[in-house]
């Protein structure tokens, strides 16, 4: 579920249609327009050294008519300061069926000051390149190259769209990747209409009425969302400032009140004749729940129908953005995009006594302010209502609404995550149950990390030059079994084995891992295994007569942190609960020197312990790792960063081996 949101015309990524535009601009005396020239002369604030580009200006005056269309019109300047910025000096606007470019304008100023227009005949027209499952969506762009896009050159444009906005809502985005020195929104309404506003990720800002239905907000030297340095960082818009329009008028079909219940009321309206269930949907349900009475089994058999059988595929145009296609269609083709496969589920479901709601939330945690209603979000899954008094140890993703209703929260479209489970980028996130009057905003629960688990196991023989030799058993279930199926299951025989090697290269320079076996690729509820021989040259180092070698002979559990201070949020990304068990049998000759201490550790959101023991002559290493959250504020970034020093101390720790001799050999430190 996704449609093309008004933004600023300076794509970030260029289109595919740009490596094939051609500029062939003239020089054009005196082209470019005075406020382009006012922007340019304007001082700039200290930018960080590291600064790509920067908008001067962004001006956008949204108006309303009385028929609940809208004319957007926006100006923007854009100055670039690096070699980077180059990819960020492209104007784009996008649009699609339901909106028209009025008109669309190009100017551009070389470092040298020379002054260029772009011509309409040198403007390129495209579509996206489509994303995994899609087929067809009516998005299309216009574009333009001017010259001089180098650093100390000026970007301009200016264009004016017709929208026909779904539902009356209107975004302003004043927050990016790039810094700005100077923008506003000016909104504009018929005689008779009234707003409201919500502010996601930012306080409110008070309008500054200029009479007449005029309504005029100014937000500037706003500093970028810069992320690039930034490890285990948030997705940029769940940390973008955003202001969210919602205007009401006596001649609009829907009205908005700037409530998540009113945007409920919405969809409700514009899905509701998609979920009737056919004949045909109500014959395979009942074959598919054939022998089943308990409510879970009834729903996992529909949801894994639904999540398996039928195809991630997407055709869009329009209102199709939002609106799904009708359940029997969705049945008959046996494809469909996410708010499709929530839709059909919950027709397939309603057939055998199970009410579900659709859920529209965003694929990245945070982007939805629980206290910014809008239609923000660029997904939909479903809430499958449990019948009260109901209790299942196979609940997990559940949550309870403001009228008490428990309802279990499933993404059919994502199709390695099992039932009653719900995907690591989605737990945490706050997302609008889709309820007509009792839609709400919830809270996507946080799995426990025994549902998202890791154990490695393995046995090895220590030979006396260092080379070790084993077997090796992975168990993966739960989100971090999501590559490994897609890998075994989609892929061909040589990314197999790469799967399988990347599991000891990061550690083990001179491995070979060979008789490679795998068990329940498909089956979600249970472990997927993969079992190999593994021989690693030069494993021991031998230092004068004695032997140094790593008791964690593969694997690691520490993140990516840096030691500077935090200022954004930390995204753990899962929550998961990680084992290792390996034995190491002593080469003939050699008796145990000294042991690494054992470790442990417990910072609340996550927790740590290891220890390396002897039995007889076997070295017996174990450690547990369990993360607990998705997310923490930046003022545990400190707690993280000790966690992880503590971790990486214990992955480094040696086993320090000596030679034996005969009057010694019974001296082996014991268990």
């Amino acid at each position: 579920m996704h449609r093309a949101q008004r933004s600023r015309a300076l794509c970030f990524a260029a289109p595919a249609a740009l490596l094939a535009l051609t500029c062939t601009t003239a020089f054009a005396s005196n082209s470019v327009p005075d406020w382009v020239k006012a922007a340019v002369q304007q001082p700039l604030p200290h930018l960080p050294e590291s600064t790509k580009a920067v908008v001067l200006l962004d001006d956008e005056t949204y108006t309303v008519d009385p028929k609940g269309q809208a004319i957007d019109h926006e100006r923007v300047v854009i100055k670039i300061l690096r070699p980077q910025g180059r990819d960020l000096a492209y104007p784009v606007v996008w649009y699609d069926k339901d909106s028209k470019i009025l008109s669309f304008h190009a100017w551009s100023i070389d470092p040298a000051g020379h002054e260029y227009a772009v011509k309409d005949s040198e403007m390129a027209e495209g579509s996206p390149p489509g994303e995994g499952g899609q087929l067809f969506e009516d998005i299309k762009f216009r574009v333009a190259a001017p010259p001089g896009r180098d650093p100390g050159g000026v970007v301009a444009y200016e264009y004016d769209k017709r929208e026909r906005p779904y539902l009356s809502e209107a975004d302003w985005d004043f927050q990016s990747e790039l810094p700005i020195v100077n923008q506003s929104f000016t909104l504009v309404l018929p005689s008779g209409y009234t707003y409201t506003t919500t502010w996601a990720h930012h306080a409110k800002v008070d309008a500054i009425d200029l009479e007449n239905q005029h309504f005029r907000w100014d937000m500037n030297n706003e500093p970028a969302i810069d992320l690039e340095r930034v490890p285990m960082s948030p997705a940029p818009r769940s940390l973008a400032g955003r202001m969210t329009v919602h205007y009401a008028g006596p001649t609009l079909e829907f009205p908005e009140d700037g409530t998540w219940r009113g945007i409920g009321e919405w969809y409700t309206a514009l899905s509701k004749d998609r979920l009737t269930a056919s004949p045909e949907i109500a014959a395979k349900a009942a074959e598919l729940t054939a022998g089943k009475t308990d409510f879970y089994d009834k729903a996992e058999a529909i949801g894994n129908y639904v999540q398996q059988q039928i195809r991630y595929f997407v055709i869009e145009m329009g209102v199709g953005g939002f609106q799904p296609h009708a359940a029997a269609d969705i049945f008959r083709g046996k494809y469909g995009d996410c708010k499709d496969k929530a839709t059909l589920l919950s027709a397939m479901l309603s057939t055998v006594g199970i009410h579900s709601d659709l859920v529209m939330v965003d694929t990245n945690r945070g982007v939805i302010d629980p206290n910014a209603p809008s239609i923000e979000g660029n997904h939909m899954i479903a809430a499958i209502e449990i019948p009260k008094g109901y209790e299942s140890p196979k609940l997990h993703s559940v949550v309870t609404a403001a009228n008490g209703k428990r309802y279990l929260i499933f993404d059919p479209t994502w199709d390695l995550t099992p039932f009653g489970q719900i995907e690591d980028n989605l737990q945490g996130s706050y997302a609008l149950l889709v309820e007509g009057a009792d839609s709400q905003i919830i809270q996507i629960p946080v799995m426990n990390p025994d549902l998202n688990t890791l154990e490695r196991s393995a046995t090895f023989q220590l030979a006396a030059d260092g080379t070790l030799k084993g077997n090796v058993t992975v168990r993966r279930f739960g989100d971090v079994a999501e590559q490994g199926r897609y890998v075994f299951s989609h892929e061909d025989a040589n990314k197999q084995q790469e799967y399988v090697d990347h599991t000891v290269a990061r550690d083990l320079m001179a491995a070979s891992v060979t008789g490679v076996k795998v068990e329940n690729v498909v089956a979600l509820d249970k472990d997927f295994t993969t079992s190999f021989d593994l021989t690693a040259d030069h494993f021991a180092n031998a230092v004068g007569p004695l032997i140094m070698l790593r008791p964690r002979v593969f694997g690691t559990y520490t993140m990516p942190i840096d030691h500077k201070n935090r200022k954004v949020a930390i995204d753990l990304r899962e929550t998961m609960e990680g084992t290792d068990s390996f034995d190491i049998q002593l080469p003939e000759g050699y008796m145990v020197d000294e042991l690494p201490d054992p470790v442990k550790a417990d910072v609340g959101f996550a927790s740590y312990e290891s220890s390396t023991k002897l039995d007889g002559r076997t070295i017996h290493y174990k450690r547990t790792f369990t993360l607990r959250q998705v997310s923490l504020p930046a003022d545990k970034y400190a707690d993280l960063q000790r966690l992880v020093g503590i971790i990486a101390a214990d992955e480094d720790s040696q086993v320090v081996l000596k030679r034996a001799t005969q009057t010694s050999a019974s001296l082996n430190p014991q268990p």
